[in-house]
């Protein structure tokens, strides 16, 4: 991999074979909670029309992973970001984003939800931002509470609604 990532990204629709890779990525990106191979193997493949793998040649750069909640047609639910280290603090987080959004699968999306731990303020200012651009609200809660949810092995995770928003579609 070089240094930095060039200009020439590949946003792709991944398939199952970027599944090790991504569960790679992820190890490599503390503190992401990582997942099986397996899981990220069905994220590579049964929810591949609502993520997008990034590469710079060879090499997976970002991943977002996401669904639409089944009882809410217009919500996208953003599982997971990630952004190797060499790639972080260009944006790549948020036009992987508004890509998804883009695409068919995301037609009737209107919301975009997400959980984020208290402390993690990348992710806070990505979807801040995010919500700017799309010139809508953000508005959280806690979703999942350590003690409750977690045995307090993990901390609050934070639900996040973004919306409602018009896409470039429409």
């Amino acid at each position: 991999m070089t240094d930095t990532p060039s200009d020439n990204l590949d946003f792709r629709k991944p398939t199952a074979e970027v599944g090790y890779l991504l569960n790679q990525l992820v190890a490599a990106s503390p503190p992401l909670d990582p997942n099986s191979i397996y899981c990220n193997l069905l994220q590579c493949s049964h929810f591949a029309d609502t993520a997008v793998a990034v590469f710079d040649g060879e090499t997976l750069v970002g991943f977002v992973s996401g669904y639409v909640e089944p009882n809410k047609p217009d919500t996208l639910f953003v599982w997971q970001v990630v952004i190797a280290e060499a790639a972080r603090g260009k944006g790549l987080a948020k036009r992987m984003l508004k890509h998804l959004l883009s695409r068919e699968a995301c037609a009737e999306v209107r919301y975009i939800e997400t959980t984020i731990t208290p402390d993690n303020e990348a992710s806070w200012a990505l979807f801040r931002s995010l919500a700017r651009d799309l010139d809508t609200e953000l508005n959280s809660e806690v979703f999942f509470e350590r003690n409750i949810h977690f045995g307090g092995e993990h901390d609050d995770e934070h639900l996040l609604v973004i919306g409602p928003f018009q896409t470039s579609r429409h």
